[in-house]
């Protein structure tokens, strides 16, 4: 290796190809090694090799896309540098690779290439002859005459210009004296440009310079340019050790062999203007002083970190979490009374109690602008808009929307954010939901609150209990963030279909608005006014195509729907305009007969016709007209019937309400009786409260068996001796529970034991004591809608939820017949016809006065 005290390199060397850095002979660079090749030549000739000679490798730039690396033949530059691996550090995170600590020694040229696997073994020749830096920089001028004496002397004042404008307090900068003192003059062009700031680009400019003349000549104007940027900073402010640390960084490691010092590398001069362009973002984001604390806490950190530490990822993706939330940032409300009004009637039909709740926040809002958002629950069965309604509020406020779905929810860091100690952490929907919106009073609509889960991860239900608070939601914890976030001013909006199943403490944080099913005549005006529109525009149909009348809509709402809601109804309605775009793609149209209106008197008694029937010849302006028999074709026929009354032909059945989270629904109770001892028999899938209620009626009719003449099998004052009683109640699929069915049970058995028929047109529910007393229930509204879409004209309710029928749409309340009652006395006489023998009209109980 040594040839006259100079430095020798081996005539063949193996080639580490680099893509990012260059290396200059008398400076240090860290490469990180991660391709096959280069893998390849560390763990085969840097760890297996002892000498010295077996650890100089040549340092080449490869010019080929890295992503191609495997190729057969890579695309080296001209000329490299051959150097010593001071250091091999070996890791597997966040992949296997190494990182070479590489010092340049000479330049060589390649030429040839002896073998490009496992890694690429070349034939060098040097360039650099280092046994002529025998001369210090510091013994005056050098003993060339003419240009290249004039440039590297030029070279020499600009290096000592730019030593003076530092502050040789600083350690750095007291090495770089010790540097430019004991170096050989011609050497400074290669150690300088390694050292100050330069781009790859320039560097490759000074490795290929093979002449000291040309050297010289690239280097000394980026000196120049240096000491420029120096001057101009000191007009500007005053430059402290941070900033000529920035200038210059020497640290450990080699410019010369045998000498320890480094490069300041330009990724890691642009990651500091990345983190003070974080520390600007941070005290421009408007946080507050808890959160402004703790992310100046977390950037002081960072500054300390390395890049290459997981935590340094993790950090960094906090401090952008905290500055992209909405700290400050808000939208104004949209106050006009008058317009909200409108946009909500466009939007929906009915729900007036919603709509009246919306407008009195925006009338409050007006005059009281630090108004706390509401908490505001709308409950009703499906179909019936909440989630819409909640869309429409926030256009009517002009606030932004974020839906978060809560259905199968089961983990409470889902709400409050995992800590940052987990592996994978993150904040949690509402935090996510802030940043999403990017404002800080946004509409927040919690849909499916009743469907929240608990498992081992913890109570979700239990963890939105600080965020639906008003109280308290305004210094509201996520786990991730550490730092309280005010959320008084988000309107948050849930939605349910019952509140059964949603825990007491949090439904008592938010104000309950019932939202009931729609009556039929409702049902028929959203389809005409949005239903309809809508699923015309989906399927590529204009009105001038496809008429649906109004007495159609209402046989597909009575006879193929029987929901609270609207979804079974528009999928019905996109049937007819898939069965109808089929005729209108296959440019069909329709004659005049078979689009007349279904109550066109021409029509002839018994011709089978249908609207959507073949006839070209028509003008194509003529729509296609949906009426029964077309509705018959394409829907089949009608899922459901009126019957009521033909289930009520025996002795022993009775019709009851029943409130389901799907809304109302009319519920039959059936009754037999055979001989036996007295047992009672209850079938349909029963809960508990329904059984107890049943038993409840049994010991009241056979405590008044007497008063109202009430038989057994053989003739006897008690119903049971000698008779087993067989209770059912239908749909045996379906499991039931709840107080509403005690009347109607009542009522059944009456029926049953009197051996009288219960009057076919009337429903009841109500809860009942042991004493005979009728007690209110819940659910009225839905219980007498259902009752409405069966065809029932009087229904029995309790005396005390008479308050309860104010609700109820007008028209409803004018085609029913409302009694209310007190007691069972009044239920019977109520459900048959000429009232029930030993009932109010002929048998009165004896009033009896209190003693407390």
């Amino acid at each position: 290796m040594d040839s006259g005290g100079g430095i020798q390199i081996p005539s063949r060397l193996p080639l580490l190809l680099t893509h990012e850095g260059v290396l200059l002979p008398g400076s240090t660079v860290r490469f990180s090694v991660d391709s096959p090749r280069n893998m390849h030549l560390v763990s085969q000739r840097l760890l297996k090799g002892t000498s010295l000679k077996s650890t100089i490798i040549g340092v080449i730039p490869n010019t080929r896309d890295p992503e191609n690396d495997t190729d057969d033949l890579p695309t080296l530059h001209k000329i490299g540098t051959a150097g010593i691996a001071v250091q091999v550090v070996g890791s597997n995170w966040p992949k296997p690779h190494y990182t070479l600590l590489i010092t340049g020694l000479c330049r060589f040229s390649v030429s040839g290439l002896l073998k490009e696997r496992p890694f690429v073994l070349a034939e060098v020749q040097q360039l650099d002859k280092l046994e002529q830096y025998t001369t210090p920089a510091t013994e005056g001028v050098p003993a060339e005459e003419g240009e290249l004496g004039e440039l590297s002397h030029k070279f020499y004042q600009a290096a000592v210009q730019l030593l003076g404008m530092l502050d040789m307090s600083v350690p750095v900068v007291a090495k770089f004296r010790r540097l430019l003192d004991s170096l050989p003059r011609e050497a400074l062009p290669d150690v300088l440009a390694s050292m100050i700031r330069t781009s790859n680009k320039e560097k490759l400019q000074v490795l290929d310079a093979v002449t000291l003349e040309e050297r010289f000549k690239k280097a000394l104007p980026m000196l120049t340019r240096q000491i420029e940027g120096l001057k101009l900073i000191k007009k500007t402010r005053k430059i402290g050790p941070d900033n000529e640390k920035r200038v210059l960084s020497v640290r450990k490691g080699g410019v010369f062999p045998g000498r320890q010092f480094n490069l300041d590398e330009e990724d890691e001069d642009e990651d500091g203007d990345d983190t003070a362009a974080l520390e600007r973002k941070v005290h421009g984001a408007k946080m507050s002083e808890a959160a402004l604390r703790v992310c100046l806490k977390e950037l002081k950190r960072l500054k300390k970190m390395p890049q290459s530490m997981p935590e340094y990822a993790l950090t960094r993706n906090y401090l952008d979490l905290m500055v992209e939330l909405p700290w400050s940032k808000s939208t104004k409300d949209c106050l006009d009374i008058r317009a909200a009004r409108t946009l909500l009637d466009n939007d929906h039909y009915a729900m007036d109690k919603l709509k009246r709740r919306v407008l009195e926040y925006l009338a409050v809002r007006q005059l009281k602008t630090s108004l706390k958002g509401p908490i505001l629950c709308f409950v009703g069965p499906p179909g019936v808009g909440k989630t819409s309604v909640g869309r429409s509020i926030a256009r009517t406020l002009g606030r932004e929307f974020h839906r978060i779905a809560l259905g199968g929810v089961c983990d409470q860091s889902d709400i409050r954010g995992h800590r940052r100690t987990y592996v994978g952490s993150m904040p949690g929907r509402i935090i996510n939901g802030l940043k999403t919106v990017a404002v800080n009073n946004p509409v927040f609509l919690l849909d499916e609150v009743d469907k929240l889960g608990k498992s081992l991860q913890g109570d979700p239900a239990a963890a939105l209990l600080e965020v639906l608070d008003p109280e308290q939601n305004h210094s509201f914890t996520d786990h991730y963030l550490n730092v309280a976030f005010d959320l008084s001013q988000v309107l948050f909006i849930a939605t349910a279909n019952t509140t059964a199943t949603i825990p007491p403490a949090l439904l008592d944080r938010m104000e309950v608005l019932q939202v009931p099913g729609y009556t039929q005549e409702e049902k028929v005006e959203i389809a005409h006014r949005h239903l309809i529109p809508n699923q015309l525009e989906q399927h590529g149909l204009t009105p001038q195509q496809l008429h649906i009348p109004q007495d159609t809509t209402q046989h597909i709402i009575s006879s193929y729907t029987r929901e609270a809601g609207v979804r079974s109804l528009e999928r019905k309605f996109g049937a007819i305009c898939r069965a109808v775009a089929v005729k209108v793609a296959e440019g069909h149209r329709v004659t005049k007969t078979e689009a007349s209106s279904p109550e066109d008197p021409t029509q002839q008694e018994g011709k089978s016709r249908s609207s959507v029937s073949v006839d070209k010849a028509v003008p194509p302006e003529l729509p296609i007209v949906i009426d029964h028999v077309a509705l018959k074709d394409i829907l089949g026929p009608p899922l459901f019937e009126m019957e009521v009354s033909e289930r009520l032909t025996l002795p022993g059945v009775a019709v009851g309400l029943a409130w389901t989270p799907l809304g109302g629904e009319i519920l039959f109770v059936e009754a037999s009786r055979m001989e036996g001892e007295g047992q009672l028999t209850l079938t349909g899938q029963l809960g508990d409260v329904m059984k107890e209620s049943a038993h409840l009626a049994i010991s009241w009719l056979r405590a008044n068996a007497k008063t109202y003449q009430l038989t057994n099998m053989v003739g006897g004052p008690d119903p049971l001796e000698a008779t087993d009683i067989h209770l059912h109640f239908p749909a045996g699929a379906v499991t039931k529970d709840g107080p509403s069915a005690g009347v109607t049970i009542v009522t059944c058995l009456a029926s049953l034991f009197s051996g009288r028929l219960v009057r076919s047109d009337v429903a009841m529910t109500g809860e009942i004591t042991l004493r005979g007393l009728v007690l209110p229930v819940g659910g009225i509204k839905d219980k007498v809608l259902a009752a409405h879409r069966a065809g029932v004209k009087s229904v029995i309710l309790p005396k005390r939820n008479e308050k309860d029928l104010e609700e109820l749409p007008a028209n409803v309340r004018a085609d029913l017949d409302f009694v209310t009652a007190a007691n069972l006395d009044q239920v019977l006489n109520a459900a048959f016809d000429g009232g029930f023998p030993g009932t109010a009209s002929t048998h009165t109980h004896p009033q009896l006065s209190s003693k407390l």
